[in-house]
């Protein structure tokens, strides 16, 4: 069976979809990625992304969330407990929008470099 060119990983990290074939569904849950895919039959025991995808959503959205409040605070007058309330809404909302689309590029990465764990020979 042929497949057709790999999928651009961006593409499959914003839909979710197999790096392969780009048809199968990459998750399973929220962030929880499926053993195979059901289109392809692709094994994804290789994809674990570990922390990249939130320690760079946690840079992010960190420098955005910080630059949001004292914006707030600075230039609106808004009061520095609204401002935080607010600060904390944006930081839980990117968070949330960013982090699957995070774990599916560095997935797509890794399958399109074909990256493994480092092993000494």
């Amino acid at each position: 069976m042929t497949y057709p060119a790999t999928p651009d990983p961006v593409s499959a990290a914003f839909s979710g979809r197999c790096p392969r074939c780009g048809k199968g569904e990459l998750f399973s849950g929220y962030l929880a990625v499926h053993a195979r895919c059901s289109e392809c039959d692709l094994d994804l025991a290789f994809a674990d992304s570990g922390d990249g995808p939130a320690f760079f959503v946690m840079s992010i959205v960190g420098f955005v969330a910080v630059a949001f409040v004292i914006t707030l605070i600075a230039v609106f007058d808004v009061v520095a407990g609204l401002a935080l309330l607010l600060g904390m809404i944006v930081t839980l909302g990117l968070t949330f929008a960013l982090l699957k689309p995070a774990k599916g590029l560095l997935i797509g990465l890794q399958y399109k470099n074909d990256a493994s764990e480092g092993r000494l020979q």
